[in-house]
């Protein structure tokens, strides 16, 4: 039996992907009594879609790959030649290392959408690897030393002009803020609009730390034009002109916690430079963040200095 493994496995490390699916150019006519779509045993099946008896035992009890026939006596089963094609695409999805929920859904869909499924799936990964690197990055910084911990950022100087802006204030964890920062944008957008608009970029100001033990206060700012002259919905104040330190930010760098060596890198350049503080840092959201991808430029963390 082992005399055997080494042609077949050479064999399928060449085969094409499109013969392996049986489909394009590429594909195996079915020759035999195989042309009549006949059943095969597990161990035939598990031969030739190259996957393992305990493989094929776990996705018959997930519904991903039934077998056509099962013994009632001795329990033995059997699938059909055209559950090839199923079983080699169930193999290379879980090379993907998607999920087995995932991989039943691709396999039960049909024509377009299972490209469209795997094209939502990957770009998913994508996304979570563009994050783990800037959590990487986010260590190693942490880990090199504070002599190291800002390289890695352009740190510039800009000055901003006083501004009326309405708000919205709330304590909130690393874990929620996300979602209260987009509902809480919505609904000073809206307000916005009953005031001629947005004058500028929203801004999130940091009145407190926001972390497993600290959760602020947080305060989003949307500007509005300066004549204004009714009374808006939500709360409004003017915010003072300032000269502020800040480090523009792709949007893979806003995830937390790795946004945190962009705060400390600001700092840690103004104490550099033997700057203070004017007021709490915050986050300026320049973009819409929402459709920008993960090397898309996004927001910018400030400090107000002096």
């Amino acid at each position: 039996m082992r005399r055997e493994q080494g042609p077949i496995a050479t064999a399928a490390a060449l085969e094409p992907v499109d013969a392996v699916l049986g489909v394009g150019v590429f594909a195996r006519p079915p020759t035999g009594p195989e042309s009549e779509d006949g059943l095969l045993s597990t161990g035939a099946f598990a031969r030739r879609s190259r996957l393992s008896m305990k493989a094929l035992r776990l996705y018959q009890r997930q519904g991903i790959l039934e077998p056509v026939h099962v013994d009632e006596v001795t329990g033995y089963r059997r699938y059909r030649e055209s559950q090839l094609v199923t079983a080699r695409l169930v193999a290379m999805l879980r090379r993907l290392d998607m999920p087995l929920a995932q991989v039943a859904e691709v396999v039960s869909a049909s024509g377009p959408r299972r490209a469209y499924l795997l094209a939502s799936y990957w770009e998913a990964v994508e996304r979570r690897i563009a994050s783990q690197r800037g959590l990487a990055m986010h260590l190693q910084i942490r880990l090199s030393g504070e002599e190291r911990s800002f390289g890695m950022f352009e740190i510039r100087e800009r000055e901003v002009p006083e501004q009326l802006v309405l708000t919205e204030q709330r304590h909130t964890g690393p874990d929620e803020l996300p979602a209260w920062l987009g509902a809480a944008t919505r609904r000073l957008v809206t307000a916005a609009r009953e005031c001629g608009g947005l004058a500028g970029p929203t801004f999130a100001i940091y009145h407190g730390e926001v972390n497993l033990d600290s959760d602020g206060p947080v305060e989003l700012c949307a500007p509005v034009d300066s004549s204004l002259m009714a009374e808006p919905v939500v709360a409004m104040r003017r915010e003072p002109a300032h000269r502020e330190a800040y480090v523009r930010l792709k949007k893979v760098q806003v995830e937390y916690p790795q946004i945190l060596s962009a705060f400390d890198a600001v700092a840690q350049w103004m104490t550099s430079r033997k700057l203070r503080g004017a007021s709490p840092p915050r986050e300026i959201y320049f973009t819409d963040f929402v459709s920008a991808g993960p090397d898309d430029e996004v927001c910018d963390v400030a400090f107000p200095v002096r």
